[in-house]
């Protein structure tokens, strides 16, 4: 099975919108709908992607990149991950990590920042295993974690 992150555009942004999470994660996780439009906002340093598996759409992810931004260690986010529930448990999220990573190093990015909610255990667990780390800081209600490449 291979894992791979494709563009958002008019042929599976439908398909996108479609892919939820479950119920317990909703309080973690942005809806894809809001993601796009917060894409749109913010064009000039976010990257949608669709997960797929294969040929078929798992998940969704969204990078901030700000080359520009005033603070080095501040400019490249993962700012959203989702994998749709009914793909949840089969190591989706592990293979789409994996791919993620790899994309920032071909980019010649060498620190990924994110932030969580500190009691969304799965997730940390999933970016704790890839060496992401607590750095002390916060992003309003989310400890940050920072990952050194």
């Amino acid at each position: 099975m291979k894992v791979t992150l494709r563009e958002i555009n008019q042929d599976n942004r439908v398909k996108c919108l479609s892919l939820k999470v479950t119920p317990e994660q909703l309080e973690f996780v942005t809806n894809n709908e809001c993601s796009l439009w917060d894409a749109q906002e913010n064009m000039e340093v976010a990257r949608p992607f669709a997960i797929y598996a294969d040929e078929e759409m798992i998940g969704f992810t969204m990078f901030a990149f700000n080359e520009l931004g005033e603070d080095p260690s501040d400019r490249y986010w993962l700012w959203r991950l989702m994998i749709d529930s009914t793909f949840q448990g089969r190591g989706y999220g592990i293979l789409a990590m994996i791919e993620i990573i790899d994309y920032f190093k071909e980019n010649g990015v060498n620190e990924i920042t994110l932030s969580t909610k500190d009691n969304n255990i799965k997730a940390l667990s999933l970016y704790r295993k890839f060496g992401f780390r607590e750095n002390g800081e916060m992003n309003e209600d989310e400890i940050v974690l920072k990952l050194y490449l």
